[in-house]
């Protein structure tokens, strides 16, 4: 399935891949920008290129017969979202109970235009004590890029001015959604 991913992703439809996904068994990775659904199904396939398991959560009630075995073999975990409890907390419990957990998130917490991120990615590494790894689709220059791992500091204002700087001049599927 690797070859016959790298063929579709290289030959086919033509991107590069710029950097390299580190040897981390537990990371946050932030995916910018999520513009379209297709989005997805460019993750599945970098995924798939890469060689390596990535993470995603869903509401608990996805997890249930018949399509559950399919969300949790596609790497899923259940979360519950009711607003009585701490998302935060619950993603931590998970990085601790798992000995390998990549949490793929998309920051802008939509398909559409914002103008500021949510932080609950950011609140996620520092209670996991996990790094961030950023992860730009640029339907622009058709590639996707992977940066170094980050470690959130005591400064949100300084990390995320990092965070974003990665992220600049990138375009999404759909370009007028762009961050």
């Amino acid at each position: 399935m690797r070859t016959l991913a790298k063929f579709i992703y290289f030959k086919v439809l033509g991107w590069k891949l710029i950097g390299s996904f580190p040897k981390l068994d537990k990371c946050v990775v932030i995916v910018v920008p999520h513009t379209s659904w297709i989005d997805f199904f460019l993750g599945l396939l970098v995924r798939r290129v890469l060689n390596e398991e990535i993470n995603y959560i869903a509401k608990k009630s996805l997890f249930k017969p018949p399509l559950g075995w399919y969300f949790k073999w596609m790497g899923g975990a259940p979360i519950d979202r009711s607003q009585n409890n701490d998302t935060v907390s619950a993603i931590s419990k998970i990085f601790k109970e798992r000995k390998k957990f990549r949490l793929a998130l998309s920051p802008e917490g939509t398909r559409k235009k914002v103008t500021q991120w949510k932080t609950g990615f950011y609140y996620i590494a520092k209670s996991a004590q996990v790094p961030i790894l950023m992860i730009a689709f640029d339907y622009g220059r058709k590639q996707v890029k992977i940066s170094e791992p980050q470690y959130p500091s005591n400064t949100k204002e300084m990390d995320f001015e990092i965070y974003q700087r990665f992220f600049n001049g990138v375009k999404g599927k759909v370009r007028e959604y762009s961050f």
